[in-house]
């Protein structure tokens, strides 16, 4: 095997103005002629956010009314611990903690996905909509049918997939375009908001608390019984979107470009828009529509990897999806969330939706400043 470091070596559209000094590329290449572009800041940080999204995991476990050490976690997961710590961390913790980090994973790459389709750092699955279908199918399901947990997650994902259908039918002329499809999005997103709020009207008291429980967005009491349907989904729609990264990154140059570089722009925008969307509803019939995750991922991702000469400069992040970023990224951001939510708040622990809700909107806030003062809104 030989390595060669090419520097100032890009692939998108702005790398002939990345410095050699600020964007470092290492080409791998084997006997047998295969290649593996890496880029080294990118590299650094991903292995960066999964050491913390497993050191959050571990201290996850640890926490709570039986408080165990990290040393004690590690023994207990390779086989070590008393009977008492193994109950406690197979079957009680480690489950919580493996939905934690399926479910922000999945946010985050679907985040990442709808953010490169739409062009837009606001095209984020719980803005245009996705969210609240699932949290529609859910309160049917709970409403009208008194759905236990397998109900309830059915009617999710059934609601999640039907607004992605609709959505698409609905901005589908002559092809999804991004503009068209965040403006559908937004305006399904106002009208499920109100079948919500109608469905909470014909609920009883029982079902109101159930439903309003679950719209809050929670991982407490979640089990091997969420973890199994979700690995599942994950294990065949993350491999199918990180196999198109490459056609995502062409599509940011342009339809017409991406179209010369022999790129199928509606197949690939139409193929990765429904895993993403099918991934979101898996996510949330797991643990609810938590918020902001999806939004904010692939943004900070895509900062932390961003040259030092452009964060002061106003310009936009670099080019390209960061599919596998954005979904480290995501799994840290609601891991950690969960263990804030948990240890911050004394007694009165907060379901991990209400803590990410208040830190994605303040995100949303700035976020929303910062693409003012740059003319982008």
């Amino acid at each position: 095997m030989s390595a060669t470091v090419k520097s100032g070596e890009g692939t998108g559209p702005e790398a002939g103005n990345v410095p050699a000094a600020v964007r470092r590329v290492r080409a791998v290449r084997t006997e047998g002629g295969l290649s593996l572009r890496l880029d080294v800041r990118a590299t650094v940080v991903g292995l960066l956010l999964l050491a913390v999204a497993l050191a959050a995991g571990i201290a996850l476990i640890g926490s709570g009314d039986y408080p165990m050490t990290p040393a004690e976690v590690l023994a207990t997961l390779t086989g070590g611990g008393d009977p008492g710590q193994q109950y406690i961390v197979h079957e009680l913790r480690l489950p919580r903690v493996l939905v934690g980090l399926l479910v922000g994973a999945a946010f985050g790459i679907s985040g990442a996905v709808f953010q490169t389709v739409t062009r837009n750092p606001l095209g984020s699955p719980d803005v245009l909509g996705f969210a609240q279908g699932s949290s529609v199918g859910a309160l049917v399901a709970i409403v009208y049918f008194q759905a236990g947990a397998f109900g309830v997650a059915a009617g999710a994902v059934a609601g999640g997939v039907g607004t992605g259908l609709a959505i698409f039918l609905l901005a589908w002329k002559r092809g999804i375009h991004g503009y068209r499809f965040v403006l559908v999005g937004i305006g399904a997103s106002a009208m499920l908001y109100a079948m919500v709020l109608f469905l909470m009207t014909k609920a009883n008291i029982v079902e109101a608390t159930r439903a309003t429980t679950w719209m809050t967005g929670s991982l407490n009491g979640r089990d091997w019984d969420q973890v199994q349907p979700l690995a599942a989904v994950c294990a065949v729609l993350v491999p199918l979107l990180l196999f198109h990264g490459r056609p995502l990154r062409m599509l940011e140059m342009g339809d017409d470009a991406a179209y010369a570089l022999g790129v199928r722009v509606d197949r690939v925008r139409i193929t990765v828009l429904l895993a993403a969307v099918v991934l979101v509803a898996a996510a949330t019939a797991a643990a609810g529509p938590i918020s902001f995750v999806a939004l904010t991922a692939p943004q900070v991702a895509r900062r932390l990897t961003l040259p030092r000469w452009l964060k002061g400069g106003g310009g936009a992040p670099m080019p390209g999806p960061n599919l596998v970023l954005s979904a480290l990224m995501g799994a840290v951001l609601l891991v950690a969330a969960d263990w804030a939510s948990q240890r911050l708040f004394g007694a009165d622990q907060l379901p991990v939706g209400v803590l990410t809700g208040v830190l994605g909107g303040g995100y949303l806030l700035w976020l929303l400043a910062t693409e003012r003062r740059a003319g982008r809104v």
